[in-house]
């Protein structure tokens, strides 16, 4: 499986995938594709990091599993693919999108075009089985993404870290806020969106932060 992660990506993480944890969520992984179905596609399972690389990191927004509908996840955390219905948290962020920067809400909700500006759109847990919700949670990939996430802040400065829920905060309590942009609200869930997610203007907050270190803007 961690074949897979692009050279740019294992690079930094190659420690990482030679610890006993993550050879055993390997082993786990490659079991469940061979007997189960299981979402994204294998083939699909980093692309997060397929779609942004280490360098090009500027934004990183965490999301938990993978959608688990047929057709549904694509390896990129909060997006669908291509003439599928727009799930209700990802309709939620287009609605702030659009009251935030005064755009149109778009028709799809495949973020590629994020992902390929810097944003790293990284689930906390990379795969999941058809239909059941969390099923490959405890098997590893919390730990592995949580160390992601800490490399990224220790070895990187000036990345905007969109943490949002509970869930998200948790895997960014260590992030340095002297060296990186910490923007938090409830998650972007129906059940959530109205209790501060929804004007907190997160995405022309991210914009001015990265123009005040002269970065690129992102066009979400």
């Amino acid at each position: 499986m961690f074949l897979q992660i692009p050279n740019g990506w294992l690079n930094h993480l190659r420690k990482e995938i030679q610890e006993d944890y993550f050879l055993d969520l390997d082993k786990f992984v490659e079991y469940e594709y061979q007997t189960q179905t299981i979402f994204p596609p294998y083939e699909q399972i980093f692309n997060a990091f397929e779609y942004c690389s280490y360098d090009e990191v500027r934004v990183v927004i965490i999301g938990q599993d993978p959608y688990h509908g047929e057709n549904q996840a694509n390896g990129l955390a909060f997006s669908i693919n291509e003439q599928v219905r727009i799930p209700p948290s990802l309709r939620n962020i287009y609605k702030e999108i659009a009251a935030d920067l005064e755009h149109d809400i778009p028709q799809t909700g495949n973020l590629e075009h994020w992902a390929r500006q810097g944003i790293l759109l990284i689930n906390a847990t990379l795969t999941v089985r058809a239909h059941k919700a969390a099923s490959h949670k405890n098997k590893g990939w919390e730990k592995f993404t949580t160390a992601l996430i800490k490399k990224i802040a220790e070895e990187k400065e000036n990345v905007v870290f969109l943490l949002w829920g509970a869930h998200a905060q948790k895997k960014g309590k260590e992030i340095n806020k002297n060296k990186h942009c910490i923007l938090e609200s409830v998650h972007p869930s129906p059940l959530s969106a109205f209790r501060g997610f929804f004007g907190s203007k997160h995405f022309s907050k991210t914009n001015d932060y990265l123009r005040s270190k002269n970065l690129p803007e992102i066009k979400w």
